[in-house]
């Protein structure tokens, strides 16, 4: 029987994922920027990487991918974010192993 705990945890392909995209530094660095950020638009990113603007795109779709971040077009702009929920049940995934 699955504790009710487990259904707020991801399976296993999902956690798998979201571990191969963190397994570039640049990919760590944008995450950690935007949990200090709470949000923030693609060309903010580029500037504080130094990374090619398309270098960044290529980074920030491998992490949208894996679902551990969310994009949300604003005007000519897309705004990332961290998915909390998602963030949330890969650490107490993590914390299990």
């Amino acid at each position: 029987m699955k504790n009710k705990d487990d259904e707020n945890v991801m399976d296993m392909d999902g956690f798998a994922k979201i571990c191969k995209a963190l397994g570039h530094p640049a990919r760590v660095k944008i995450l950690k920027h935007l949990k200090e950020e709470n949000r923030c638009i693609c060309g903010q990113i580029v500037e504080m990487m130094p990374l090619a603007q398309s270098t960044v795109s290529q980074h920030l779709k491998s992490l949208k991918e894996a679902g551990i971040i969310k994009g949300e077009v604003e005007g000519l702009c897309t705004c990332y974010c961290i998915d909390l929920k998602i963030l949330e049940d890969f650490k107490k995934m993590a914390a299990g192993l």
